[in-house]
């Protein structure tokens, strides 16, 4: 079996698994409807709908006037679909509780029935559609073999991004199915041409479903992000109550993941945060602050110094419900140019207030200009910017 037919079926068996990617099979069955048919019938968010819409992949595809209706495969999978749902009731125990040595015979059994449902539906299709499906098929090919080339020359990251889950958020990988949705690389020229890789998974258990996207730059991790689709996430062991605690373990998992000698600084300094209603700690040049607004909480430790705050050049936890929702770190990959001020803070008022009278704009025909400039409510404040790549000073 080719690259590109074990792909279509991975689609297919993850489609039929889901009951609402078997609902929306269902309605495109019967006749095209548009996204917002099926978010009607369905009766979710429509960032759902999307979300299986993208999960379908081949098996759906949308025509011009903007509907979706079923390809091939589509068509195929609502066969396979109906043979089972029309099948004899027949009295058996429970799939989950196979014995092991049960297991691939039941799997191999489910991709020949996927299979002689698609082979039959095809040997069906006029010679034009199959034509047209093995061209689209061979082009899917050579897209696949492209990025599976690129992605070997990147599979460090894809063992990082399954360590940080395991060792450092903690989850139970055993209990979940992996899809690694997406993987895209650029080199921002924001960041001095640096190279930038994004990879995105969905895990999927019994009980839950994850979405969880990861940001390298430099080969380094700089961002991870967490969102709860269904369920809650399930972690390898039970988690302490105590919130300050927990996240000090946390910060002591990343750099025992990262090796960031700047992570055990961080640490330290929120362990010595004694006092619980405390929102804001210097010590030396790092700033910890703290916010919780509800349910929500946000930690972040940054570099200081003369007053001004280089924010990008730090580290973020944000937590819903006491649950990692995302992690940002840019202190690797910032340097701090400059802290030296050499103009004061009315200086900076006086050049604002001076240009500010030379601006106009048009609005209805007519030209507005020669504002009264009220300097006492005018304020300067400082932040840090990059001048060149990843090198911060005042602005």
């Amino acid at each position: 079996m080719s690259s590109s037919e074990e792909e279509t079926y991975s689609i297919i068996f993850n489609s039929l698994k889901h009951p609402a990617r078997r609902k929306i099979l269902r309605m495109l069955s019967d006749k095209p409807r548009s996204f917002t048919e099926i978010w009607d019938t369905l009766e979710i968010s429509s960032s759902h709908v999307t979300y299986h819409l993208e999960h379908l992949g081949d098996l759906v595809t949308k025509m011009k006037n903007g509907k979706y209706k079923l390809s091939t495969f589509g068509a195929a999978a609502v066969l396979t679909m109906k043979g089972v749902e029309d099948a004899p009731d027949i009295k058996s125990k429970n799939p989950l509780y196979l014995p092991t040595s049960w297991k691939p015979v039941f799997a191999v059994l489910m991709i020949g029935i996927v299979i002689l449902a698609a082979i039959s539906y095809i040997q069906t299709s006029t010679l034009s559609e199959v034509n047209a499906l093995q061209e689209r098929l061979e082009n899917q090919l050579s897209q696949l073999t492209a990025e599976n080339n690129r992605l070997l020359s990147w599979d460090s990251h894809l063992n990082s991004a399954k360590s940080f889950l395991q060792d450092v958020v903690q989850l139970d990988l055993t209990q979940y199915a992996a899809v690694l949705v997406t993987n895209t690389l650029e080199f921002n020229p924001e960041f001095g041409g640096v190279a930038e890789e994004i990879l995105r998974y969905t895990l999927t258990s019994n009980n839950s479903e994850l979405d969880v996207d990861f940001r390298f730059r430099n080969q380094t991790l700089s961002r991870f992000r967490m969102n709860i689709l269904e369920g809650q996430p399930i972690y390898k062991q039970t988690r302490t109550a105590d919130f300050q605690s927990y996240v000090s373990s946390l910060i002591e998992r990343c750099q025992t993941y990262s090796g960031a000698a700047y992570l055990g600084e961080m640490q330290q300094m929120l362990d010595n945060t004694n006092d619980a209603g405390a929102t804001q700690t210097i010590e030396g040049n790092q700033k910890l602050t703290l916010h919780t607004e509800g349910d929500e909480t946000e930690i972040s430790w940054f570099y200081t110094k003369s007053g001004i705050d280089y924010q990008a050049k730090g580290v973020q936890l944000k937590f819903e419900d006491n649950t990692l929702e995302e992690l940002t770190d840019g202190y690797y990959l910032y340097q701090i140019a400059s802290t030296d001020i050499t103009i004061s803070e009315q200086e900076a008022i006086n050049i604002a207030t001076e240009y500010a009278k030379t601006i106009s704009w048009t609005a209805n025909n007519q030209k507005i200009s020669n504002f009264t400039i009220l300097p006492d409510s005018a304020e300067a404040n400082l932040y840090p910017h990059p001048r060149e790549p990843l090198k911060l000073i005042p602005y």
